[in-house]
């Protein structure tokens, strides 16, 4: 199950890397004129996508890996986005209000699926 859910987050994190490079999709560096991006945000989301989309045609182990180390980076990044308000993440990174709150939903569904689904696409048992 971690590869199916691999290669769908992986192809929505690589559709929006495209999407911010795209004028009339993005104006004036806000993405549906609601998320701040620039070149640096657009490149991670499509390094992330496309690391998703190649573990998904992997090994399970991997891409729930995936999963696991993406939804810490983003948990990560979400703190620093809330620290840094509308300014750049530690200088590097465009944020805004939304951008920090749609990481943090993509936080918690990466972490979901990473530590809270075994290998078999069920819930973990503890």
């Amino acid at each position: 199950m971690h590869k199916k859910l691999a290669m769908i987050f992986g192809a929505i994190f690589t559709l929006v890397g495209i999407l911010g490079f795209i004028p009339g999709v993005t104006n004036d560096n806000m993405l549906l004129g609601i998320f701040h991006v620039d070149t640096l945000h657009n490149l991670f989301h499509l390094v992330t996508g496309l690391i998703g989309l190649y573990l998904g045609t992997s090994s399970e182990g991997g891409s729930k890996s995936w999963f696991q180390i993406f939804g810490i980076i983003y948990a990560l990044l979400t703190v620093l986005g809330f620290v840094y308000g509308e300014e750049k993440i530690l200088g590097l990174i465009v944020n805004n209000t939304a951008d920090t709150w749609l990481h943090l939903v993509l936080t918690a569904a990466l972490l979901a699926v990473g530590f809270g689904m075994s290998d078999s696409g069920d819930k973990a048992t503890a």
